[in-house]
């Protein structure tokens, strides 16, 4: 990454694209409506370091709203939303907004599955995920999310930014059906635990959602302190693994691996 800065495969400002800026991060952009998922965008969050160069500013200063998936610290990271000022509109799990408010964020919208919030020529639908999205140790009680962000006046499309989540059977009756699955692959740790997906879960989902575009996240930014190399596969290793195995069971889905930092157009 040259400098820390975004390595793009640069659209064009107004152009469809989705930015993935590392672990569940992804600047979502249709219509010219952008949206950042999970900000995570400083080098340290608790006990896990980012191991790629943190996100210019310029990248994701003045979204239009983010979505927060779930209340964990490493989806909901309250330094890095307050980079992005305490007005930004915040589409959270319902539970989360009171926590939120109290802590100076002005315009939280809450979601239930299946409710919608519109981010100017957007829809934002809440979907199911199967994932322990509660604020530990003694922070506030709320369901994970999934969403399902729809735009596009001449040519629609459907992002669904999966969040952490676990596989399930109901990724098969996403509606509207998605064009582009932003799946976790991975963790920050050498095992995962429950409700979350590893490279073969993730093809699987894909193979459920069949969207015609896949692109693993949630891989290769944050580890733990003090962890070394010979403990934990290499950074692009499980981004690379997903790839195969969506080659082997859902071959009519494209996948494309960005690293940390990189962009690609829709």
């Amino acid at each position: 990454m040259a400098d820390g800065a975004l390595v793009a495969r640069r659209a064009g400002a107004c152009a469809d694209r989705i930015a993935f800026l590392g672990h569940a991060t992804a600047l979502i952009q249709l219509d010219g409506v952008r949206l950042l998922s999970d900000p995570v965008l400083r080098g340290r969050v608790l006990h896990l370091r980012r191991h790629t160069p943190v996100p210019d500013p310029s990248v994701y200063t003045a979204p239009d709203a983010v979505l927060i998936s779930h209340l964990h610290q490493d989806h909901l990271d309250l330094p890095s939303l307050r980079l992005l000022g305490t007005q930004v509109p915040l589409v959270v799990p319902a539970g989360a907004g009171s926590w939120l408010r109290g802590r100076g964020f002005s315009d939280v919208r809450e979601l239930r599955v299946g409710e919608q919030a519109q981010v100017g020529a957007l829809t934002v639908t809440a979907v199911p995920a199967r994932h322990d999205g509660n604020r530990l140790p003694r922070g506030p009680r709320a369901a994970a999310l999934g969403y399902l962000v729809k735009g596009g006046h001449s040519r629609p499309r459907v992002v669904y930014f999966a969040g952490d989540t676990e596989l399930f059977a109901g990724m098969a009756d996403f509606a509207p059906s998605p064009d582009v699955a932003l799946l976790p692959v991975a963790g920050w740790g050498p095992t995962l635990g429950p409700g979350h997906m590893d490279p073969l879960h993730a093809a699987r989902a894909a193979r459920l959602i069949l969207p015609r575009l896949a692109i693993p996240i949630h891989w290769g930014t944050l580890r733990t302190i003090g962890s070394t190399r010979g403990r934990q596969p290499p950074l692009a290793e499980q981004a690379r693994l997903f790839a195969r195995h969506v080659a082997e069971l859902a071959p009519g889905v494209e996948v494309r691996v960005l690293e940390p930092g990189e962009e690609t157009a829709l």
